[in-house]
């Protein structure tokens, strides 16, 4: 399913007006009578129940009003609040407006602060749920205080809230909030999801979200031009190769891991075991000559080379560079970073070897971090490389601030995929996946439990050890989803209790469960 910035929308709507000839009236029909259909899911039916209905003055107001005739028809106690300037009512919607008040549904204007008061006492007091159509995708920047007063009385009545298309108060476009936002139980999307219900705090505000089509053709909803894409399951059972009876280690991948440092060497083991249980043939972990006695004893299908080193356990200088161009030889992938060490000979050592390699590349936390203030050799390398970062490796590569990279996230990731020619995978609440072609695609795997310690290492690991078993350039997104679908899978057994290594024992059954998707 496509992911549809706010502009994208709008002129998705415009085309299937304009070109198909489907009445704005029919688009606002459809959407209010699906808002209704949201708030009888949410509500477990609605008649005889109370709802309050608060419609804007543009088209999310219009829907909210064609969800409170349908409301009223089944059997719902409706009164709408009418939040906005009559003046400022589009036609389509003023069109509903008045089809509600010759049914003599009550709608009640906010025009005073002793409104304000009573609908505190009404939402909290006489109210089963709540239905907000006050603004809708294109509102950007601060709500003005007065609907920042409705949006409290909302969020203070506790009843349960649906919202149309986006909750009022969140930015379409990123998922931010300048001041207040309803907080939904459940959105209903028109069309498309938009970026703002994926990126928190938005995606917190949208609670369960659901999306309908209202109607919009098929090829609109699906158009080439539309660039951004949820990685859902119709596209995950998509991306992994059919393997076949003659497989053998050699041909299912040889990643080479340079990873681990003093202390940290259980980065580079979870990253190591992830390129093995996502199907990969060989892992050859290269760490420093300090270390590898260790991760030889602890590491049983995991082969191990020993570096030099220019401190204990710290890698770096020629005779590292030289240790493992030979043994970039014998692989065809290359993890860099899990746990490395952040030296600044360490740094530079990463650099060089990247430069005179030609393998597929995958860079994860220090691997990322060599390329802090040079993200522009980047640019040099033989193959594009995947960049692993969290929102902090990607804001000091972008030498911005963490809440700068959070209000422009998308449009700046995607940037810097086309400036620095390279694949990043974006961690967070939801996971991203851009690529320098504009291409970009949105997790619907993972939960709160996998904010620990490691689980970033599993996931780089899991991505390189999936290099050869997808087509070209597709390892990121089977990765990512595989991660988060074996996260899932250890958050229904351990909750906030489960480790990483929770996450990396469930990677053979989350495959499995791919597979058989594909009915394979």
């Amino acid at each position: 399913m496509k992911v549809v910035q706010a502009n994208e929308m709008r002129n998705i709507d415009r085309r299937a007006v304009e070109e198909f000839g489907i009445p704005e009236l029919l688009l606002m029909e459809n959407a209010g009578h699906q808002a209704a259909e949201a708030m009888e899911h949410l509500l477990d039916g609605v008649r005889d129940k109370n709802i309050c209905v608060l419609a804007g003055s543009g088209n999310n107001g219009g829907d909210a009003f064609v969800a409170a005739r349908h409301l009223a028809n089944h059997g719902a106690k409706v009164k709408v609040l009418f939040v906005g300037d009559p003046a400022h009512l589009t036609r389509s919607a003023m069109i509903h407006r008045d089809v509600v008040a010759r049914m003599g549904i009550e709608i009640l204007p906010l025009d005073e602060e002793r409104s304000l008061d009573k609908l505190r006492v009404l939402l909290k007091r006489f109210t089963d749920g709540i239905l907000d159509g006050i603004l809708g995708t294109g509102f950007q920047g601060v709500l003005k205080e007065k609907v920042a007063e409705v949006v409290r009385a909302i969020n203070d009545a506790g009843k349960p809230v649906a919202s149309i298309d986006i909750p009022t108060g969140v930015d379409a476009d990123t998922g931010q909030v300048t001041s207040e936002a309803v907080h939904a139980d459940l959105t209903i999307s028109l069309g498309l999801p938009k970026v703002g219900h994926l990126l928190c705090p938005g995606a917190e505000c949208t609670g369960k979200l659901l999306v309908d089509d209202i109607g919009i053709p098929f090829e609109l909803l699906h158009a080439d031009e539309l660039r951004m894409e949820l990685l859902d399951d119709e596209l995950a059972k998509t991306l992994l190769l059919h393997r076949p009876m003659d497989a053998h280690k050699g041909t299912c991948g040889r990643v080479l891991v340079v990873a681990g440092s003093k202390g940290m060497t259980g980065a580079a083991a979870l990253a190591s075991q992830a390129v093995l249980r996502s199907g990969g043939g060989i892992a050859t972990l290269a760490i420093g000559e300090s270390l590898h006695e260790l991760m030889e004893g602890k590491l049983l299908e995991v082969m191990t080379c020993p570096v030099p080193e220019i401190d204990s356990g710290a890698i770096g200088g020629d005779r590292a560079m030289g240790s493992l161009l030979e043994y970039t030889d014998k692989h065809d992938v290359v993890l860099i970073g899990p746990g490395l060490g952040r030296k600044a000979e360490t740094s530079e050592l990463v650099r060089n070897y990247a430069e005179n390699i030609d393998k597929f590349l995958v860079l994860d936390a220090d691997g990322v971090y060599a390329y802090r203030k040079h993200p522009e050799l980047l640019t040099k390398l033989a193959q594009i490389p995947i960049l692993t970062p969290h929102l902090g490796e990607m804001a000091d590569l972008l030498d911005i601030s963490v809440k700068e990279l959070r209000e422009s996230l998308v449009s700046l990731v995607r940037k810097a995929a086309k400036e620095y020619r390279s694949v990043f995978v974006v961690k967070s609440e939801c996971t991203m996946v851009a690529y320098p072609n504009g291409e970009t695609f949105f997790t619907t795997k993972g939960n709160p439990g996998m904010a620990t310690a490691g689980c970033g290492d599993v996931l780089s690991g899991t991505i390189a050890g999936l290099v050869r078993q997808t087509e070209t350039g597709l390892a990121p997104l089977a990765g990512v989803y595989l991660h988060g679908l074996a996260g899932d899978l250890a958050y229904e057994e351990k909750g906030e209790g489960l480790i990483a290594s929770d996450v990396l024992e469930k990677l053979p059954e989350a495959r499995c469960r791919i597979r058989k998707l594909a009915g394979i």
